[in-house]
């Protein structure tokens, strides 16, 4: 298996969420075994907004991982087996603010992680132990990128705000919800973590373009939110956050030169990186 390494021509990782499973007008699978196991689809390469991508669908392409059962560490290596330095993905959230409706993409810069039970790291066993720096989950750079880009669209768009990640895969209870908003959370989804974490443990940049679906219980007094709800307000804007996607691939940096490669940078780790 040839890998890249070039930065200038590096494939860009692309993880799709709940409703986008195909991204790829002619995809190329490739079987890439990980020491965590088979990533949740083999990943897919590609050319997109004329780059060179690998497309992996979080979920699997037929939607048969729930969130508490997703391989985040067999996915993220994958990619980075493949070359992938950079990592854009895409999660349907609801939204925990009166103002985030549905059809807004909220570029997130902060993250709460309320999740338990799942496999949070690469670096588990004992041994050698590794910290990484999380004070700022999210790429910098790739940040700067997904807002220019989301503000460029169609679509409300959102400079910041905190992710609160649920272990799923039920919803909140109007309680929870109220919790979340008031402790400072502006969005709520089931993936965001451990998948952001694994990222930086993989000196992979991670940008999160959140699509919000709907009202989050403790913001809506009406009906509580559903599973077939949110794939529909999915479906009805994913042409829009495909192109808002399309220019934050168009626009990443083609140069090495992010912090978020540089945290492993003297440390010393367990096992080689692919």
């Amino acid at each position: 298996m040839a890998v890249v390494t070039d930065a200038t021509t590096a494939p860009v990782g692309i993880l799709g969420g709940s409703g986008l499973y195909r991204l790829l007008e002619t995809p190329e699978p490739v079987a890439v075994a990980t020491p965590f196991g088979d990533p949740s689809d083999p990943p897919s390469r590609g050319t997109f907004a004329g780059r060179p991508v690998v497309f992996l669908p979080r979920h699997g392409a037929d939607h048969r991982y729930p969130p508490h059962r997703v391989n985040y560490r067999a996915n993220l290596w994958a990619l980075r087996a493949l070359g992938v330095r950079q990592v854009v993905a895409a999660s349907a959230v609801g939204g925990l603010r009166p103002e985030l409706t549905a059809g807004t993409v909220v570029v997130p810069d902060q993250v709460v992680d309320r999740t338990w039970g799942r496999e949070h790291t690469v670096y588990d066993d004992v041994g050698t132990v590794v910290h990484v720096p999380f004070a700022d989950p999210y790429c910098p750079r790739g940040r700067a990128v997904a807002v220019r880009a989301a503000r460029s669209g169609t679509l409300s768009a959102v400079d910041g705000g905190t992710m609160v990640v649920i272990q799923g895969p039920r919803f909140s209870s109007r309680a929870e919800s109220r919790r979340n908003a008031a402790e400072g959370g502006s969005v709520v989804g089931m993936t965001g973590m451990p998948e952001a974490a694994i990222a930086r443990e993989l000196a992979l940049c991670y940008t999160t373009l959140a699509l919000v679906t709907d009202a989050d219980a403790g913001v809506d007094v009406g009906s509580s939110v559903t599973h077939a709800a949110v794939l529909e307000a999915f479906a009805s804007n994913v042409v829009a956050l495909t192109e808002v996607l399309h220019d934050v691939v168009a626009g990443l940096p083609d140069d090495d030169a992010c912090p978020c490669r540089r945290v492993l940078d003297g440390v010393d780790l367990p096992f080689r990186l692919p």
